[in-house]
């Protein structure tokens, strides 16, 4: 058993719907074991950054309020990432504020890079550390789902559906641009809930082509409109990075995708009128949907039960049905979850009669 009495939580990267819902969980979980519950604001910059900055967690803090109905974080998120070279003075400062609140261990929402960056940090402080998957891009290894990632989908979905009755008013073939970074399980799936005619993701190499094939095939049906639906992070056809732009430690920032194919597109083919929404960061938000709210829930209880338990250093997670935990070592080693080529949602899109690209 844990000596566990004062534990952190914070909120790592790029926000999602379903964080309040996860730290709500958590503090509801460690309240009934006598525990401490500090909520650290803005991602690590609550422990890093001098004065400290955080509050004590109370079930008050939930009970009376819509928080864990909401998208955002209730404390504040960083996502602006950190050069390599100054990793480990962050981690030192990071370890102060752990050592000057008195923290026994630390919860971290965040995704594929958080778990990486938090891992470092808490293993250079000595601070056991239990990890919660976040990302609306559903990119974190090992696990089947992040926290986010549905509600996101279901935005998305709700988008291709309302952006299909203006296509349709004004027979055009709308691309719609969604978020992914360099996975596409949120365009694949939203393009599949949302009957898209094509989608385009970064595992899955395309041309112009075979796009303009699949507009000529839905022409020849009858129909004077179609969806497309892209990830941000596809490249060009000749397998170029379209967008040169970086964050401010020079990680790139993808965007601008799909006005790019609707230009060329409207070049080359007059078979459609081909406009293009960039659903941007609305993809953050939306009340969170069940599967997010049970499974953030589910999460937030397991690692109060881990540490309880003496197991720390690992991150929680969902196989085949069922919550588990994984070492953090295992989840760094594994990298970035890509698109599996062979999983059911590809097939499924083919069999649909979707354009996915040259596969």
């Amino acid at each position: 058993m844990s000596d566990i009495k004062k534990i952190g939580i914070l909120t790592s990267g790029g926000d999602c719907s379903g964080l309040n819902v996860a730290i709500s969980g958590v503090v509801k979980a460690a309240t009934l074991k006598g525990w401490t519950i500090y909520g650290i604001h803005n991602g690590t910059e609550g422990l890093t950054e001098r004065p400290l900055s955080y509050e004590v967690l109370t079930l008050q803090n939930f009970s009376d309020t819509p928080w864990s109905k909401t998208a955002g974080s209730y404390l504040g998120s960083l996502n602006k990432g950190i050069k390599a070279d100054q990793m480990d003075a962050v981690a030192e400062r990071f370890g102060e504020g752990v050592r000057e609140l008195g923290l026994d261990a630390v919860i971290v929402l965040g995704g594929d890079g958080s778990m990486n960056v938090l891992k470092h940090y808490c293993t250079k402080a000595g601070i056991k550390m239990i990890g919660l998957p976040k990302t609306i891009d559903n990119d974190t290894p090992l696990t089947d789902f992040s926290i986010g990632f549905q509600t996101a989908c279901q935005v998305c979905m709700e988008a291709v559906d309302n952006i299909d009755t203006t296509a349709r008013s004004h027979h055009r073939a709308m691309i719609i641009e969604m978020m992914g970074r360099d996975a596409g399980h949120l365009a694949l799936q939203s393009a599949i809930a949302g009957y898209a005619d094509v989608c385009l993701i970064p595992e899955i190499p395309y041309t112009l082509d075979g796009i303009i094939n699949k507009l000529e095939a839905v022409k020849a049906t009858g129909r004077t409109h179609a969806i497309i639906v892209v990830s941000e992070g596809i490249k060009t056809e000749t397998g170029e990075v379209l967008s040169a732009a970086k964050n401010l430690v020079g990680e790139k920032v993808h965007g601008g995708i799909g006005d790019y194919l609707a230009n060329l597109l409207n070049e080359k083919y007059n078979g459609f009128q081909i406009r293009c929404t960039r659903l941007g960061h609305t993809q953050r938000s939306g009340h969170p949907v069940f599967g997010d709210r049970i499974m953030a829930s589910v999460f937030a209880a397991k690692a109060v039960e881990l540490l309880a338990q003496g197991k720390t250093n690992v991150m929680v997670g969902l196989s085949k049905g069922e919550v588990t935990s994984y070492p953090l070592e295992d989840v760094v080693a594994a990298g970035t979850k890509s698109v599996d080529l062979n999983s059911s949602y590809i097939k499924a899109a083919k069999l649909l009669g979707m354009y996915i690209g040259e596969i």
